[in-house]
């Protein structure tokens, strides 16, 4: 079973018996985003949550419970929209993505800026048509040396372990399913 973006049946206590024969749950630490590691390369998630122009995209990864897909091996490549991307969303938007009644529309909106492969900026070609985690497809423009992924421009790129982020200057919104 392969699950992406979504809890898969996700049990995070155990079950054992201390010495007097009492039953007691435990609760684990649970999830990839729990994994201290100092020393490898970083995947996307502490690429996001390392950058002061991200800081929105990981509050909203955050809200849609998809912080440990993002930090599992991938591949990915995350087209991260920065937080002036964010802030060019209709007035109260945002606001609203973050309630969790709103959580599934939030979710749709991030996984259209996930692919699961790895598309460096040399694979990215004029016309190219990407399918998206939300099922949906993204168009790459290129032109002059200038990518755009539907209306955003990817303004850099950085290699993450597990996968590639292209930091975007507008919130892609998947089309209407």
């Amino acid at each position: 079973m392969f699950c992406l973006f979504a809890g898969c049946g996700k049990d995070d206590s155990t079950k054992s018996t201390d010495k007097s024969g009492d039953k007691k749950t435990e609760t684990n630490p649970g999830g990839q985003s729990n994994v201290k590691d100092d020393v490898s390369e970083k995947d996307i998630v502490k690429i996001a949550a390392g950058s002061k122009d991200h800081t929105t995209l990981v509050k909203a990864l955050q809200a849609a419970e998809l912080i440990d897909v993002l930090s599992n091996a991938g591949p990915f490549t995350v087209f991260a929209p920065t937080n002036a991307a964010f802030d060019k969303l209709p007035a109260g938007t945002l606001d609203d993505l973050l309630k969790p009644e709103n959580k599934q529309k939030l979710t749709d909106i991030l996984q259209h800026h996930v692919a699961v492969a790895v598309y460096s900026t040399d694979m990215l070609k004029d016309g190219q048509v990407i399918n998206m985690v939300d099922g949906t497809n993204a168009t790459i423009s290129k032109k002059d040396g200038v990518i755009m992924i539907d209306k955003g421009k990817v303004a850099a790129s950085v290699k993450a372990s597990n996968g590639m982020v292209h930091i975007i200057d507008e919130v892609v919104l998947p089309p209407s399913k």
